[in-house]
């Protein structure tokens, strides 16, 4: 982990990666095959909290905020369901702490299907259109898994 850190602490990484961050999404908004990857910044969100790593999580928040502004979706919806997720799992699943690919793929899987619920939610509440359900969400959850176990 420490050659991360190491490669992390270059100045010209930080940028490329807050500039892939910022950019991201608007590609998301043009090409909608490209996965949502909620999940994968809700589990670097909740990284940058337990590790108190301010960069974590400033790149996880620009993400949401970007990705919600893009692609017209309720604003701190997936910062809410991230960190409720955080909040209400977080000390229920100390058996899987040791385990370095389960942990990463439960919340995953977690983040993803809250967000979704209370994405489905909010549009049955207020009678708007946010999502449609199709196979490309099931894309984007799979896509999520291998980036995650990939990190």
């Amino acid at each position: 982990m420490n050659h991360v850190n190491q490669f992390l602490s270059r100045p010209l990484v930080v940028v490329v990666i807050f500039l892939a961050i910022a950019f991201y999404p608007m590609f998301i908004s043009i090409y909608v095959f490209l996965p949502l990857l909620v999940g994968t910044m809700g589990y670097i969100l909740i990284l940058g909290i337990e590790k108190e790593r301010m960069l974590y999580v400033m790149m996880a928040l620009v993400y949401f905020l970007n990705l919600e502004a893009n692609l017209s979706l309720p604003f701190f919806l997936t910062i809410i369901a991230t960190l409720l997720i955080y909040v209400l799992f977080d000390n229920n699943l100390t058996f899987i702490r040791n385990c370095n690919l389960c942990r990463p793929v439960i919340y995953v899987v977690m983040i993803d299907i809250f967000y979704l619920g209370s994405l489905l939610a909010y549009d049955f509440i207020f009678q708007a259109s946010s999502v449609v359900l199709d196979t490309i969400l099931l894309y984007s959850l799979i896509v999520d898994m291998l980036v995650v176990v990939m990190l």
